[in-house]
């Protein structure tokens, strides 16, 4: 035996006819002409537009300078707090009106609602002007 009487084991394949009936002719998949028939094309995203024209509200993704203040009533000192005791931000998250919030003391903001009997000397805290006369009329102070 010669090799060329060897025969092959798979018939030769013939090559993609290039032209309008072949498989990757002409345009080679990419359509017709322009920017997105040319290499390295980018469109940006149409969603993106769409964002961008969309109005923004007012505030819109701005909390402030001052941050979230948590609103503590002067009723609720009454109950919590015992007569002549001091009352921080610290002291509140001791006796449980207020939670730790990420490893920090909440800022607190003291409003007017419920009645006050007991007094109290109130710190670092933001007090309305009604909280503070009605702390003040109970004999207690605000620094």
């Amino acid at each position: 035996m010669k090799i060329h009487n060897l025969k092959r084991v798979t018939k030769n394949r013939k090559t993609a006819i290039v032209g309008r009936g072949g498989k990757r002719g002409k345009t080679s998949g990419r359509g017709g002409k322009g920017q997105t028939a040319r290499a390295g094309h980018k469109i940006r995203p149409e969603w993106r537009d769409i964002i961008k024209k969309m109005p923004k509200l007012r505030g819109y993704a701005f909390k402030g300078f001052q941050g979230d203040f948590v609103v503590v009533n002067v009723g609720q000192l009454e109950t919590v707090f015992a007569n002549g005791s001091k009352v921080s931000p610290s002291t509140l998250v001791k006796n449980g009106v207020l939670e730790v919030k990420y490893g920090k003391n909440p800022k607190v903001k003291i409003l007017a609602l419920g009645d006050l009997s007991k007094k109290l000397i109130v710190s670092d805290c933001k007090v309305s002007a009604e909280a503070k006369a009605k702390i003040e009329k109970a004999g207690g102070s605000v620094k």
